[in-house]
């Protein structure tokens, strides 16, 4: 029955954690096995979170085993195997390094054995000064100073990346040796429980949170045999949503408070409330409360707090460009309508009051999104073409190569992300959201004349002329008439692909101000890349206003 019940627990938070952090199924650590004599592992101990949702693991990144610490601290003491330079002058000269011995003394020559161990590096000079006046009551100067600190090997093990035999000096602190193992194993290690034996007893015990959150580390000297034991993890529970630091934070016991997970994970201003998923049950049982409220309450291992901002929309700010003589800035009410702000915009003089443009971001996020998509599938079509001979193999890779050169251009490009509002039955009933740029044009008497043309430029509007008129006033197409797709772009963001009958057609709308894009030829050996190349065309003709040729 606990088996069962301990699968179902696992179970849940592995479904909470990947849909939280978007990580694979997190690894479920094995119990350790209890010897006879060892402590009992808490049962928390056995869960665990994605590698790189820990709180902390980013401090374990090579850093700290750079550069090891030679041991200029001035609280430094001195300890058995350290260098100290010693210069005597005057009566008696003598300059060398000593080295502190087994007994912690060093000898000075006509002085005798000078008892170091355990001074402290500030007072190094005036202890020995004072030793060697002893002997010579006057006319001998002395000044002495720490070289380097003892070379020490330690060992490290527990839950590290590459437990081993590491290599340092007395003065380096623990996070040198744990860092040259790798780190500590997010998954399994604990940041709360590191310890250093000595001897076979506990020595010293670490919480690398406090180093993490405030700086303190615990200040004393690696000895040469000591061993530093991660130990493993203890309990867990996640936090994400609207906060600073998304991450799975360890505790000790069997609970703790939400108000001090909270304090860790930092919450962001707007956040309101938290929805917490109690995973440590037989059944998920998920509560939703202000987040005031919620501080008071207790969190268990494997249970997932998000916070959230759950605010009723009050106003919105909307910024209108280009041609206008007043505001710019407006705070419209939620749900306030785009006829609603044209109302209160005071218009220049030669605004083109119906060419308005509506600039949106999450138009601008869903075009970037597709645009992606159909670079992908496009890769995806030339890399698993096939050839039937050598020769047509040689032919599609060079064209595959320049296919995905170009696709890597096309990543590059960002949409406007502007609404078509020719299309709209009514244009005064569209609905704002927050942060919509309105953009209102300039009256324009030009025509522009982009892509496939020889000499791509602006030209004046003429009442009555033909597509095809200012394609030839811009030196006409690069390629063949045939061969070429032809797109009129609105200033309102509507867009008419012109067929071929339809470029000498005097009906077809074109307006002062409208773009024609002469889109490339596309040359493949494949027609459905061809297909597939156009539509890209299209597409940043249309999103982005530019064409890319191939």
């Amino acid at each position: 029955m606990f088996e069962r019940i301990k699968k179902s627990v696992q179970n849940a938070i592995s479904v909470m954690l990947i849909a939280a952090f978007g990580f694979m199924q997190p690894v479920w650590a094995q119990t350790t096995p209890i010897a006879q004599d060892a402590e009992p592992v808490n049962q928390s101990e056995a869960t665990t979170v994605p590698v790189d949702s820990a709180f902390g693991s980013w401090i374990f990144g090579g850093e700290f085993a750079n550069q090891s610490f030679i041991g200029f601290n001035p609280s430094y003491e001195i300890s058995v195997g350290d260098q100290i330079s010693l210069q005597l002058w005057g009566g008696f000269e003598f300059t060398g390094d000593l080295t502190v011995d087994a007994q912690g003394n060093v000898f000075i020559p006509k002085v005798g054995p000078v008892a170091v161990q355990g001074v402290r590096n500030e007072d190094l000079n005036t202890y020995i000064s004072d030793a060697v006046k002893k002997v010579f009551l006057k006319n001998v100067g002395a000044y002495a100073s720490l070289g380097g600190a003892e070379p020490v090997k330690v060992f490290v093990t527990g839950f590290v990346q590459k437990a081993g035999l590491f290599q340092g000096h007395s003065s380096d602190s623990v996070l040198y040796f744990l860092d040259s193992a790798g780190g500590i194993d997010p998954e399994r290690g604990s940041f709360l429980d590191v310890k250093v034996i000595r001897g076979g007893r506990e020595y010293r015990s670490i919480n690398l949170y406090d180093f993490i959150l405030t700086g303190k580390l615990p200040s004393f000297q690696i000895a040469d045999g000591d061993t530093i034991v991660v130990r493993p993890i203890l309990s867990q529970a996640a936090v994400l949503g609207d906060v600073q630091n998304s991450n799975a934070f360890e505790f000790r016991g069997n609970e703790t408070s939400v108000d001090s997970l909270l304090a860790l994970a930092r919450p962001l201003p707007q956040a309101t409330h938290v929805r917490i998923s109690r995973n440590n049950m037989a059944k998920t049982e998920v509560e939703y409360l202000e987040i005031e409220e919620a501080r008071a309450g207790t969190v268990h291992p494997g249970d997932v707090l998000e916070v959230v901002s759950d605010k009723l929309q009050g106003t919105i700010s909307v910024r209108v460009e280009g041609e206008v003589t007043g505001a710019q800035e407006f705070v419209m009410p939620y749900g306030a309508t785009l006829g609603q702000l044209l109302s209160q915009v005071d218009f220049g003089v030669n605004a083109q009051r119906d060419a308005v443009q509506l600039l949106r971001h999450s138009v601008r996020e869903r075009q970037k999104e597709t645009l992606d998509a159909q670079l992908r599938a496009l890769e995806a079509s030339v890399l698993t073409a096939r050839s039937k001979t050598a020769a047509e193999a040689d032919l599609r890779q060079r064209e595959a190569e320049l296919i995905l050169q170009w696709v890597e251009r096309a990543r590059n490009v960002e949409p406007k992300g502007q609404v078509s509002l020719g299309s709209a039955s009514s244009v005064d009933d569209i609905l704002l959201e927050q942060g919509d740029i309105v953009r209102i044009p300039r009256t324009s008497n030009l025509i522009m004349v982009h892509g496939d043309v020889l000499f791509p430029s602006a030209m004046a509007y003429q009442d009555g002329s033909t597509i095809e008129a200012y394609i030839e006033q811009a030196g006409g197409f690069t390629q063949s008439r045939s061969a070429s797709n032809v797109l009129v772009l609105h200033r309102d963001g509507s867009f008419k692909k012109i067929s071929k009958r339809q470029l000498r057609s005097r009906d077809i709308g074109l307006y002062p101000g409208d773009e024609i894009f002469v889109l490339p030829r596309v040359q493949t050996k494949s027609f459905q890349l061809a297909q597939d190349i156009i539509t890209i065309f299209y597409q940043l003709a249309l999103s982005a206003g530019v064409v890319l040729r191939l």
